[in-house]
């Protein structure tokens, strides 16, 4: 009796998946629209709730679909403005280099910063995690933690200060 319940259960997932309907354009509008930090922090997390509230969406797989979505979006979107900090790190780095050579790297210092910011990140969602107890809920709150944590370095280093 356990396997044919086993083999419908691993059955369920995919149709569970094609359940899920999500999609950037809440997130992304959102962005376009926003002109201060703190209405562009708001965008995090749009799209994964239009998703979670969407048939299918509901479920802990959805809701891990959903969220694993919108952190797909935010982390290339960190990517993006990580690329785009370290060009205009460089450049300043060689200006600096030709007047002031003592100066700290400013290239140097947004890698070592961008990678302590992800191992404080991988804590802090994990520390989330723990709280769930090892229940099913773990899951999503940690791809939620990753993804607003995630969101907001994006929004940070595609800031200018």
């Amino acid at each position: 009796m356990r396997a044919p319940l086993l083999a419908l259960a691993l059955l369920a997932g995919p149709a569970a998946a094609e359940d899920i309907t999500y999609s950037n354009n809440a997130t992304a509008t959102c962005l376009a629209g926003a002109e201060e930090f703190a209405d562009k922090r708001a965008c995090i997390g749009l799209s994964a709730n239009l998703c979670m509230d969407a048939p299918g969406g509901y479920s802990t797989y959805g809701m891990g679909g959903c969220l694993d979505g919108e952190l797909t979006f935010w982390d290339s979107l960190l990517n993006e403005n990580y690329r785009a900090r370290m060009v205009q790190a460089k450049s300043a780095d060689e200006d600096a280099a030709m007047y002031q050579p003592e100066l700290p790297k400013q290239a140097e210092a947004l890698r070592d910063m961008q990678r302590a910011w992800i191992t404080f990140r991988d804590a802090a969602c994990d520390y989330e995690r723990s709280q769930w107890g090892g229940g099913t809920g773990g899951g999503p709150a940690t791809l939620m933690c990753l993804m607003r944590m995630t969101g907001e370095q994006a929004l940070l280093l595609g800031s200018t200060y």
